[in-house]
């Protein structure tokens, strides 16, 4: 009967030589152990079972038979447990094995590797830190740290999901412009409505005070309103159509104006006059709405002009000169006779003067800007001379001058 069935060897270990209780297995690379039990026949003899052992068996006795501890050895990177098989040696819990401080130990079946933690590389037998962001790891901005990084991206964007990447960020959505928002690949842009314009914050929208941009926006007096601007004329005036100038207001054509029946409603230039009916002060009397005559039979005319006539006229304040402004011609043409035009009354600033352009006629010259409002009132003389039948007469033309406020 078989009571111990164990074999030894002693012979060294060859890269495919195992020691008896054990066989070279390729795939694993290492010696493993033989189930003698179901391998061999009649292993154990008898009523006893068989019992598998690392690198041997026993026999299944009773009690009464004492139990032998098996001697089978180990490959390297195991040891032998009580129970006799072989237990891998974890090098890194036992800190028996050689790797680098810098590296972190791997335990593998019977052995060990030295490797490094993610974000280091070996080089040289160290353990280095990989710089992420010098192989652009990162699509904007890149912080490199021991073993690691991190991205961020510029204003404007959002990290996307991928810790990586950046997406543009719609900044318009959020309503910053206080007009209109166009938004740009990371940032945006604020408009404004015409007569607008965008402040210093570069979001928010002022008005724009058109009326400082010129003196010549309106003709008379500017009105900025928020985005836009409006012209007003004063009084005797209107906006025309262009919406900055301003147009006389024809009082006198509309009715609206306080003459009387009697009288003879006058428009100029921003407002009326009302003409009283003409009166002729003696020894002159009226021969028409507009002209009184002094007759050469009348001892009492032989020094004053034959006929004065009323006429009336507007100018604007401020005209550029010299401008001719009224005319004056002879009606009535006597043979051997010559004409002399001059003004006898009312030119005291030396505003006039007149400009004779036939042997008939002569033209009334504005020389020097007249400022309104005014009422300048000329005597404008005709005088005849007759050498032939030795007369010499004159007729008057009254003028009356109104000058407006304003230069329009």
């Amino acid at each position: 009967m078989c009571i111990i069935c164990i074999v030894l060897s002693i012979n060294p270990l060859s890269p495919q030589t195992c020691t008896e209780g054990f066989a070279y297995d390729r795939r694993a690379r290492q010696c493993i152990d033989v189930d003698e039990c179901r391998t061999l026949p009649d292993a154990c003899r008898g009523d006893m079972g068989c019992v598998n052992q690392n690198g041997g068996y026993l026999p299944d006795t009773p009690a009464l038979y004492p139990r032998v501890r098996s001697t089978a050895q180990c490959i390297l990177g195991y040891t032998l447990a009580e129970d006799g098989t072989c237990n891998d040696i974890d090098e890194c819990e036992t800190n028996s094995h050689h790797c680098n401080p810098t590296q972190v130990c791997i335990n593998t079946s019977g052995g060990y590797t030295c490797s490094c933690t993610e974000g280091y590389w070996l080089i040289g037998g160290q353990c280095q830190d990989i710089d992420e962001c010098r192989y652009g790891y990162c699509q904007q901005l890149c912080a490199n740290a021991p073993g690691s990084y991190s991205c961020s991206c510029n204003p404007g964007f959002i990290l996307n999901p991928d810790s990586r990447t950046c997406q543009d960020v719609d900044e318009c959505e959020d309503e910053p412009c206080s007009h209109g928002c166009f938004n740009t690949y990371g940032s945006f842009m604020c408009n404004c409505d015409e007569g607008f314009e965008l402040a210093a914050d570069g979001t928010t929208c002022i008005d724009l005070d058109e009326c400082s941009f010129s003196e010549f926006l309106c003709q008379h007096r500017c009105v900025n309103t928020p985005g836009s601007f409006s012209c007003i004329c004063p009084p005797g005036y209107y906006v025309f159509e262009d919406g900055r100038s301003c147009e006389d207001f024809n009082e006198c054509d509309t009715g609206n104006n306080t003459c009387t029946t009697a009288q003879v409603c006058f428009n100029f230039q921003g407002g009326y006059t009302c003409l009283d009916p003409l009166q002729c002060r003696p020894p002159y009397v009226e021969v028409s709405d507009n002209q009184c005559m002094c007759s050469a039979e009348n001892p009492a005319c032989r020094d004053k002009a034959f006929t004065i006539l009323y006429r009336h006229m507007d100018l604007s304040s401020g005209r550029s000169v010299p401008a001719d402004i009224f005319q004056m011609q002879a009606t009535t043409r006597y043979p051997g006779a010559f004409y002399i035009f001059q003004i006898k009354s009312g030119n005291d600033g030396r505003e006039f003067y007149m400009r004779q352009t036939s042997n008939v006629s002569a033209t009334l010259v504005l020389s020097r800007p007249i400022k309104g409002p005014k009422q300048v009132v000329l005597d404008l003389e005709m005088v005849t001379v007759n050498n032939v039948i030795n007369f010499r007469g004159s007729s008057i033309i009254r003028l009356t001058i109104f000058v407006s406020e304003h230069p329009f």
